[in-house]
């Protein structure tokens, strides 16, 4: 039974990704499981400087998902390259950093940075909600995902991975924008824009009015998207956005996905990953498929 992948150029041993935001550098899910035990993990958003995020709260349940407006606090590259990454390169697993900036200059200052490091990939975060800079601002066009991509491109020798907003009318266009500009991969989908209000109040639950939507929630949204963007570009796609299982995993990558990325299901279950990892061994088993890969793309449309 082969459950190897390649992902935009980077090699896994099954196509089960721990998600940027979910499982900050690693170090918080080491004392449950091996890292190891996943494919790949993708470290929270990394900038350039240190980031302090948004003011609190900054997250809040909701019915099947959660809310989050965390703002992308983390402390900056070169902390995470001189205590983060040596720890990392350690466990036995790809390591995809999650880039973000405010301006085209810093994702490209930061891409040069990452270029010089002991990394298997970079995921280009061009669809955060919670920031008001950056990241969502070029990833809403073709023009603009085509744009940022392009030019971390030229200082980027790893693979990239361009990471896609689903809060757009067509995904495909985005996409296309990435394949366009030389990206080897794309992932989607990030959060979904959301807002919850506490009626006792008045007040929205985030001090930041509005988050990003996560769960299980908006993984019906999110299986869409894959499929859409699947068929729109030729390069393979990271899929994510409520899978919390193996099932959830094997319907990604039946919808086209290479590789699935778990996420907010990690903060409800910490062994979520390494269970969803088993899951798919024993569907393949049941199925007799020998290769995971042929699983990729191998949904049959009604009509």
């Amino acid at each position: 039974m082969n459950t190897n992948i390649n992902l935009a150029g980077i090699k896994m041993k099954n196509p089960i990704v721990l998600a940027s935001g979910t499982c900050g550098y690693g170090r918080e899910l080491d004392t449950f499981f091996e890292l190891n035990k996943v494919g790949g993990l993708i470290t929270k958003g990394t900038t350039l400087k240190p980031k302090d995020g948004n003011p609190p709260s900054r997250i809040c349940e909701t019915p099947s998902g959660l809310i989050n407006s965390i703002g992308l606090q983390n402390p900056g590259v070169d902390h995470f390259i001189q205590y983060d990454l040596p720890w990392l390169r350690k466990q036995d697993t790809a390591i995809i950093v999650n880039a973000c900036g405010s301006t085209i200059e810093e994702y490209i200052e930061l891409c040069k940075i990452l270029n010089e490091q002991d990394i298997d990939g970079v995921e280009l975060n061009l669809s955060c909600p919670n920031v008001k800079a950056g990241c969502l601002a070029f990833g809403t066009s073709y023009e603009g995902v085509k744009e940022v991509t392009s030019k971390v491109r030229k200082v980027l020798d790893k693979p990239l991975i361009v990471k896609l907003t689903p809060n757009i009318t067509d995904i495909t266009e985005s996409a296309r924008g990435a394949e366009d500009a030389g990206a080897d991969g794309i992932s989607l989908i990030n959060t979904l824009l959301a807002m919850s209000i506490n009626i006792e109040t008045k007040k929205p639950y985030l001090a930041n009015n509005m988050g990003g939507l996560s769960g299980p929630a908006v993984r019906p949204v999110a299986v869409r998207m894959v499929y859409q963007a699947a068929k729109a570009a030729r390069i393979p796609v990271l899929g994510m956005g409520g899978a919390i299982n193996g099932k959830d995993v094997i319907e990604f990558m039946m919808a086209g996905a290479t590789a699935v990325a778990i996420g907010s299901g990690t903060l409800r279950d910490p062994f979520a990953s390494v269970k969803a990892a088993n899951e798919v061994e024993q569907f393949m088993a049941k199925h007799k498929i020998k290769d995971i890969n042929s699983i990729i793309g191998s949904v049959q449309l009604h009509g």
